[in-house]
C-alpha cells in the first residue's frame, strides 16, 4: 500500500471477511449513508460482547461533516459504509432519525464512547493502543487516563509524522501496533484522513480502528467539552466555533446548510 493510499484514498480490500454480521444492526439511511440506530449502553455492550469478532474492522464516528463529504465523493461513501458500524456523532444526525421513526435512535460521540469503553476496559482487561497526535498531547492524556482510569491497559501511543507514510513506515507501524494485540486502536488524524487511513487498515492490524478527530485533545485538555445543556441541546457545535473560529466557522456554516439539502430535499 503507498502512503498516499494511507492517508486519502482507501484501498478497498474485498478478501477481508468480516467475522461478525453485523447486517441485524438497526440503521437509518441519511443520504445514502448507514448510520447505526442504538443507545450509547446497546452499543458498549455490543462492542464488549463481540470485541474479539470485531478485530481488524472499523467503525466510523460521522456528523454533518461525514455526511457531506460522502455526499461529495464516492470514495468517502464507501469508506463509511463499508465500516461495521457507522455512529451518530452529529445531533442533526439524530433528529433527521427521529423524525423519520427512529424514535431510540442516540446521540453517541466519539470522546463520549471512548470514556465508556475505557469504563468497561478497567472490568474486562481490554487493551487500548492511541495513534495520532503530538507527542506532548499524547503524554497529557496518558497522565489523565491514569488518573482517571487507572487499571484501563494502554497497550501504546504513538504520535503522528504529519504527512503521510512511506510503504516501509507504515509497515513498521502496523507491525509496532499489532504486536501489542490491542482490543481498541483509536486515531486521531483529522477527517478525511483518519477516516481513510482506518478502512485503508481493514483487516491489516490488529483491534477495532475507531478514528477519533479531536477525541485525544478532549482528553489531553487541549481543548474543552461543550457544558452538558448545549451538549443536549445539539448546540456543542456552537461551542467549538468560539473555541477555534478560524478553523471552524467555515466548516460548519458550509457543512449544515448542505446537510439539509443532501438529507432532506435532494435525499442522496
Amino acid at each position: 500500500m503507498s502512503g498516499q493510499n494511507s492517508a486519502e484514498r482507501p484501498v478497498y480490500r474485498p478478501a477481508f471477511q468480516r467475522k461478525l454480521d453485523v447486517s441485524a444492526l438497526e440503521t437509518c439511511t441519511i443520504a445514502g449513508c448507514e448510520i447505526l440506530v442504538s443507545t450509547m449502553s446497546e452499543l458498549v455492550d455490543f462492542l464488549s460482547a463481540h470485541i474479539r469478532e470485531l478485530s481488524g474492522d472499523y467503525l466510523m464516528v460521522s456528523a454533518t461533516n461525514e455526511i457531506v463529504m460522502a455526499c461529495q465523493s464516492e470514495d468517502f461513501l464507501r469508506c463509511m459504509n463499508g465500516a461495521a458500524i457507522n455512529i451518530p456523532d452529529g445531533g442533526p444526525l439524530v433528529t433527521y432519525g427521529k423524525l423519520h421513526g427512529r424514535r431510540d435512535m442516540e446521540r453517541i460521540t466519539g470522546p463520549d464512547l471512548m470514556i465508556e469503553l475505557f469504563k468497561v476496559s478497567e472490568e474486562k482487561g481490554f487493551r487500548h493502543y492511541f495513534y495520532g497526535n503530538r507527542e506532548e498531547t499524547l503524554d497529557r492524556m496518558r497522565a489523565r487516563l491514569e488518573k482517571d482510569y487507572p487499571r484501563l491497559r494502554i497497550a501504546g501511543m504513538s504520535p503522528s509524522r504529519y504527512r503521510d507514510l512511506t510503504e516501509e513506515e507504515d509497515r513498521e507501524l502496523v507491525a509496532k501496533i499489532n504486536e501489542t494485540h490491542p482490543d481498541f486502536v483509536w486515531f486521531c488524524l483529522g477527517a478525511p484522513k483518519g477516516c481513510y487511513f482506518t478502512a485503508n487498515h481493514q483487516g491489516v492490524m490488529e483491534g477495532l480502528l475507531i478514528s477519533v478527530g479531536a477525541g485525544f485533545d478532549y482528553f489531553a485538555g487541549n481543548i474543552r467539552r461543550a457544558p452538558k445543556w448545549m451538549q443536549d441541546h445539539d448546540l456543542e457545535w456552537l461551542y467549538r466555533i468560539f473555541q477555534e473560529p478560524k478553523r471552524l466557522f467555515k466548516r460548519y456554516f458550509y457543512n449544515i446548510p448542505r446537510f439539509l439539502l443532501h438529507a432532506y430535499v435532494l435525499k442522496k
